[in-house]
């Protein structure tokens, strides 16, 4: 906003121009701020320990996660420096595992709104609704229609925290400008019965909608948004399986989109297993990987195995032979006719089995992978059975929240005797076993999805690829140093974060310039281009 509509109250209550505290004495005087303000002047650094000594006051994480908020709407700047400057405190906050717990009570924890709500009867004039957001340089959207949030299912409207959450991890781990970023929940209803019951459940009190009419308003949407705002990367987040893919192919190839909940956690799970393999030894095509779980994540993660397999030379018919997939009804195989046309190509030859107990047995894996959503899935018999069958079993727990994860960190490794590779989705403390201690590697979609936008978007590439994810894959397994390996992380730190997402979008951005779909001519140094465009939250003197 011009500088003469920011004076005064108005720029105290603008949280992309407010600084509270840190106003110099000319800016007192400039914009109209004296008298309003305590007389001690505060440097951000000392603002950063004041909201550090109240934050960690708070009696628990959702306490803690309110408090954020709260900070966010009144000075942006404010609190992506905490974030940044303390990210492996603040991401579990701000992200998983607290945001499950914050869907949940969203209406009851309600305090301002975030991003714009668009509902099933908004059809016909949803152009018009995005001309109501104040930004118009919006570079990154992230749309939820609230079906599957994370473990938790269907949140309906309360599925907000998800796109706000994210989009606060891109503006910290990339350096997409705060402003540039916009959360976007379709309300098309819920079928939970008990939030239709909660007399501060926020959203329509209906069944949610599908069908025809559902479509329709999907692709009002993503019309609305190319035009409104061009520049955009739309990705879809915590969608149903039923609408997840098929939104997927629909839109793939038209513009410039993904579903993080299928690429990004591939990309981060393909990762881990191109840094577990650097423990353990051996070649991905040496590996037999059996999935819990066979939605979104599950299938999204085979497609990108067999995409880095042949990209090494291994047919797709046999490089989906090493992936095998065991959903709520057991082992996906040829001889079922109950199976959704996501999970076909994963089909094999083979004796049915009923539980993942039988599948481990028959099949003997090297790696298991979970992504049901299912806690405790993977029992102190099957841990035990994994380690019998490998010397250094790899087992990846990767359902979130940390109440969904199919095993703890300390179950993996105690009971592999301290010999398992393990990873989970949610954050788990170290480990010490047998007087050596182990730091659980976190596969974290924040090492993926902000790195990828951030090369889409510096690059202006017109639609995101799969060899994107890839490129991406691999630059991460690249980035977790020889200690971190002997601690048993296959990720590097998340202090390296704004790094690991640098390394990541010039790898992104090249594959754009390789395949012709940047927009934006190509810079010489392409490094320094995109580096240059990560904001880096500081106060700029206003008067």
């Amino acid at each position: 906003m011009a500088l003469e509509q920011n004076r005064g109250e108005d720029l105290l209550h603008n949280s992309l121009t407010n600084k509270g505290t840190a106003f110099s004495e000319e800016e007192r005087d400039a914009l109209g701020l004296r008298g309003l303000l305590p007389p001690r002047i505060f440097s951000l650094d000392e603002q950063v320990d004041r909201v550090l000594e109240n934050l960690r006051r708070k009696p628990n994480d959702l306490e803690k996660y309110i408090f954020l908020n709260s900070l966010r709407d009144r000075n942006e700047t404010l609190f992506f420096r905490v974030l940044i400057n303390h990210l492996e405190e603040m991401m579990p906050l701000v992200y998983t595992p607290t945001v499950g717990q914050a869907c949940v009570e969203y209406g009851h924890i309600f305090r301002r709104p975030r991003g714009l709500f668009i509902t099933i009867e908004d059809r016909g004039r949803v152009r018009s609704i995005l001309d109501n957001w104040q930004h118009d340089d919006v570079r990154v959207i992230v749309l939820t229609d609230g079906e599957r949030i994370l473990g938790l299912g269907d949140l309906g409207a309360q599925g907000m925290g998800i796109p706000v959450g994210k989009l606060s991890l891109y503006v910290a781990c990339a350096g997409i400008h705060p402003d540039q970023v916009l959360p976007i929940t379709l309300d098309v209803g819920t079928n939970n019965i008990a939030l239709r019951e909660d007399p501060l459940y926020i959203g329509l009190l209906r069944d949610r909608v599908r069908g025809e009419t559902y479509d329709a308003l999907v692709d009002e949407l993503v019309k609305a948004v190319q035009d409104r705002f061009p520049n955009a990367l739309l990705q879809f987040e915590d969608f149903g399986n039923s609408n997840a893919f098929r939104l997927l192919h629909q839109y793939h190839d038209q513009i410039c989109t993904f579903n993080d909940d299928i690429q990004g956690t591939a990309a981060v799970t393909v990762a881990g297993l191109f840094g577990a393999l650097r423990i353990t030894g051996g070649a991905l095509r040496d590996q037999r990987l059996l999935f819990l779980g066979a939605g979104e994540a599950g299938i999204g993660i085979g497609d990108l195995i067999v995409s880095a397999l042949v990209k090494e030379g291994v047919s797709p018919e046999e490089a989906r032979k090493l992936c095998w997939f065991v959903d709520s009804k057991g082992l996906v195989v040829k001889s079922r006719t109950d199976l959704a046309e996501h999970k076909l190509p994963y089909a094999h030859e083979a004796e049915a089995c009923a539980t993942l107990q039988e599948a481990v047995a028959r099949l003997r894996p090297t790696a298991i992978i979970g992504v049901s959503g299912q806690p405790q899935t993977f029992t102190p018999e099957i841990l035990h059975m994994m380690a019998g069958m490998n010397e250094r079993p790899i087992i990846f727990a990767l359902s979130n929240p940390t109440s969904k994860s199919e095993c703890t960190a300390e179950q993996a490794y105690v009971l592999t005797q301290g010999r398992a590779v393990f990873a989970s989705g949610s954050p788990f403390d170290p480990v010490t076993y047998n007087g050596q201690k182990f730091v659980p590697g976190q596969a974290n979609n924040s090492y993926i999805f902000p790195g990828v936008g951030l090369g889409v978007t510096a690059s202006r590439a017109s639609t995101v690829t799969d060899e994107m994810f890839a490129a991406a894959a691999e630059v991460l397994a690249s980035l977790a140093t020889e200690d971190d390996l002997k601690q048993g992380r296959i990720f590097p730190a998340l202090t390296r974060i704004r790094e690991v997402s640098l390394e990541i979008a010039v790898a992104v951005a090249e594959v754009a310039y390789e395949q012709g779909l940047a927009r934006e001519p190509r810079p010489a140094d392409l490094k320094a281009f995109v580096a240059a465009q990560m904001y880096d939250p500081a106060y700029e003197s206003l008067a």
